[in-house]
């Protein structure tokens, strides 16, 4: 089943039109065209999704500004005033709401019983108001709300603090008034200049051992580690409270409850705190395109009806059975947006990955489904409502936050989705290139090495709009995830386990190795305008990911990071580790990648070798699985160049056949074009700067008395 696209518009005489409103659009279509002219024939359909912004924000919200819209979590909820508590929810379905706890010995009191507030905009909203020693932090609470046919126990939609009790299993909300608020030690670091280099995380398995890890553990163990790797931006996932750890965090119950089975509040504030003194900036995964569906704690039902999500079949997501949000009520955004500006201010989170955005863009959901073909962006199948929220969202998020970063996790290749929203966009700052980790586990799993296409590899690796920003992956976490392997895996298979020594040689594993590290520097050599990698893959980690579930007994074993394969010297990990490590910091120094264009060189699909330019530098790469060539040209401009970076030295797992001294010098043909001889090893990469000659070879070769004499003469040349 299929959610209903926006409404058709209605027959009969259309209302008049803003000409303010109308030029704005029409600069706005004219700059998206001159970005890409395959929009002409559809710009009459950018027009009405940008008229439909206007008039759908229009309808839900009037003139009320996005700050004040964004309220949700100030207005509901448990607070306190100065006359002590008060809750407020809305239960548009209730007929009855009681406050319930210990206090109450967990029965109905009509002493704990919330109000109605009647009248206009207030309609469904249930108040209570309690003196100030009525309620004392830690105690847990629920809702029981009674419906037309019905009643049950739930829990406040904007709850800041959902526990699950260890003896009963059952979720209940705390109250969480801490004597001191946490005192923030750190100011926000300015939002990284390109290239964006972005660390994915998840704390619950960033731990070692076979459990659940920390926001402290994070904090102490692996920040250092991220740190030192070279990442300026943390993307961390299972933030938000989620009753099934198995979901990875993607089943949100309560979105403004920081999860608590890795510590309270206070401690992952203290982590994102210590991130931006290291100079870090830290992103959130959000999950806006669906709800869990658990009744007690989560919101899909929670007045016995649909106030926050779609009602019926079309409601459910056919492949996640989740609740999908209703975004046609301006409850609902009200309640989504307040849920972006909670995350920024409250935890200081400097931006956030949008998960499911395909799905919540197509009533189809993205589904079995390819997008071949530019109709497809602009039919009855895109969801209106779904793409005016993510641009009112990308609005807010800025507004709050104007450094902030936004990503979209979409497949759909949506244009528009990373365009600015005064260009009829949707206003993220990037957009993933998601096609690219599945080509590389295509050649890796179905295309021997000898017949990988160059020309087939450059397409792949550089097929990205250019006119919006995007970031680049070898892996993230969905590649690993159960059913799948980690490349490394995919590489060396069951090696991994006992011939990963670096006193073994093992033909099996070199190609692994140093196809890992190839595959790694094309990904981030090609990139658009930034790169991810998901924790522990920079270094090889082994296996797969998979989270304790019924299916495996409830093991935790492939749900950690084993860190000590790449702190033991004596294991390739460690040298994996240390070419990522070389590879980040040289993106770093040179600023790639950078949104500019990157030059092709070569494409020779019969040597696999692979060349091009970007930031300065060229980047040389041979994939052919057994041959090694001396001398081989590669085009290039007129001079001397040295190498900064080779995949083939000895502390990254290489056999060390490259002289890192050596200048190479270019030739011409008889055509006057450029060349410069490089020995390609197979399967090795090299990156190149050009130098100047007399910096590396006249230096070295005229004696002092000749190098005095050619300075002279050069000074004297410029006098004249």
């Amino acid at each position: 089943m299929t959610r209903d696209p926006a409404p058709p518009k209605p027959p009969g005489k259309q209302p008049e039109r803003d000409p303010a409103l109308e030029q704005r659009i029409d600069a706005a279509i004219a700059r998206r065209l001159a970005g890409d002219p395959l929009l002409q024939p559809h710009q009459e359909v950018l027009r009405q999704r940008m008229r439909y912004l206007a008039m759908h924000r229009k309808k839900l919200f009037g003139d009320e500004p996005l700050l004040q819209v964004a309220d949700w979590h100030e207005r509901f909820g448990l607070h306190r005033d100065k006359a002590g508590w008060v809750l407020r929810e809305w239960l548009p379905n209730a007929t009855a709401v009681h406050l319930k706890g210990p206090f109450t010995k967990w029965k109905t009191d009509p002493r704990f019983a919330l109000r109605p507030v009647h009248g206009g905009a207030q309609a469904g909203v249930f108040e209570l108001r309690l003196p100030a020693k009525a309620l004392a932090h830690g105690v847990p609470f629920r809702l029981e709300v009674q419906w037309p046919g019905g009643k049950g126990d739930r829990l406040p939609a904007t709850a800041e603090r959902v526990e699950q009790d260890p003896t009963t299993g059952s979720w209940n909300a705390i109250v969480w008034a801490p004597p001191e608020p946490y005192a923030w030690q750190h100011p926000r670091p300015a939002a990284p200049t390109l290239p964006l280099l972005v660390y994915e995380t998840h704390v619950g398995m960033a731990q070692e051992a076979a459990r659940v890890g920390t926001f402290d553990e994070f904090r102490t163990a692996v920040l250092p580690r991220i740190r030192d790797a070279g990442y300026q931006a943390l993307q961390v996932m299972g933030l938000a409270e989620h009753p099934y750890y198995g979901s990875f965090g993607y089943q949100v119950s309560s979105f403004f409850a920081a999860s608590s089975r890795f510590g309270t509040p206070e401690q992952l504030m203290r982590l994102i705190d210590e991130a931006h003194g290291m100079g870090m900036v830290v992103l959130m995964d959000l999950v806006h395109s669906h709800c869990a569906r658990n009744d007690v704690e989560g919101i899909s039902r929670q007045d016995g009806g649909h106030a926050f999500t779609v009602a019926g079949d079309k409601g459910i997501h056919p492949a996640w059975g989740s609740a999908l949000f209703d975004y046609q009520k301006p409850e609902v955004v009200r309640f989504l947006l307040s849920n972006c500006r909670h995350w920024l201010e409250r935890f200081r989170v400097d931006g956030f990955r949008f998960d499911g955005v395909t799905s919540m863009l197509y009533t189809h959901h993205g589904l079995d489904h390819r997008f071949d073909d530019y109709a497809e962006y602009f039919g009855e199948a895109v969801d209106e409502r779904a793409l005016a929220y993510l641009t009112l969202a990308n609005e807010l998020v800025h507004e709050v936050l104007p450094a902030a970063i936004t990503v979209a996790e979409d497949v759909s290749g949506l244009p528009g989705l990373a365009a600015p929203v005064a260009d009829g966009g949707c206003g993220f700052d990037y957009r993933f290139a998601m096609g690219i980790a599945d080509e590389w586990i295509r050649l890796i799993k179905h295309v021997p090495d000898e017949e990988w296409s160059m020309q087939r590899l450059w397409y792949e690796l550089t097929n990205r709009r250019r006119d919006e920003r995007s970031i680049a992956y070898a892996e993230s976490h969905d590649q690993a995830m159960v059913g799948d392997q980690t490349l490394i895996f995919r590489l060396c298979g069951e090696r991994i386990y006992d011939r990963m020594s670096v006193l073994q040689q093992d033909l099996t594993v070199d190609r692994g190795v140093a196809l890992h590290k190839l595959i790694r520097l094309l990904t981030l050599g090609t990139a658009g305008h930034g790169y991810l990698n998901f924790m522990g893959n920079e270094f090889g980690h082994p296996e797969w990911i998979d989270f304790p579930r019924e299916g495996n007994e409830f093991s935790h074993a492939h749900a950690r990071r084993q860190w000590s394969l790449t702190d033991d010297e004596l294991l390739r990990y460690r040298q994996l580790g240390a070419f990522d490590r070389a590879l980040i910091a040289l993106a770093r120094t040179h600023r790639f990648p950078d949104g500019q264009d990157e030059y092709l060189l070569l494409a020779d699909d019969e040597r696999k070798v692979l060349a091009w330019l970007r930031a300065g530098l060229m980047f040389v790469v041979n994939l052919h699985p057994t041959k090694s060539y001396s001398g081989h040209p590669v085009p290039a401009a007129p001079g001397a160049y040295g190498i900064v970076l080779d995949s083939d030295a000895v502390p990254f797992g290489g056999h060390g056949r490259q002289q890192h001294d050596t200048r190479h010098e270019t030739f011409t043909d008889r055509i006057h074009r450029h060349f410069v001889p490089l020995y390609l090893p197979a399967r090795t990469a090299l990156v190149l700067r050009q130098v100047r000659v007399d910096e590396f070879v006249a230096k070295a070769k005229s004696p002092p008395k000749a190098k005095a004499k050619a300075k002279a003469k050069a000074k004297a040349k410029r006098r004249r």
